[in-house]
C-alpha cells in the first residue's frame, strides 16, 4: 500500500487496485503514518523513499 502511495494514488485508487472498501484504505494509511512518524503522504512517501521501500 505505500508503494500505491508513493505512486500518488487517492484512496479511491488504492481501493480499487487492492479490491478493499475506501474506510479500509483509510485505516491502513493510518497505520502506516503512524508506524513511519509521517504526518502525510509526502512524509510517508519520503521515508519509503529513505528507506527502500
Amino acid at each position: 500500500m505505500l508503494r500505491l502511495l508513493v505512486l500518488g494514488k487517492t484512496n479511491q485508487e488504492v481501493a480499487e487496485a487492492l479490491v478493499l472498501t475506501r474506510n479500509t484504505v483509510a485505516n491502513h494509511i493510518k497505520r502506516i503514518f503512524d508506524k513511519t512518524g509521517a504526518a502525510n503522504r509526502t512524509e510517508a512517501a519520503a521515508f519509503a523513499l529513505r528507506h527502500d521501500l
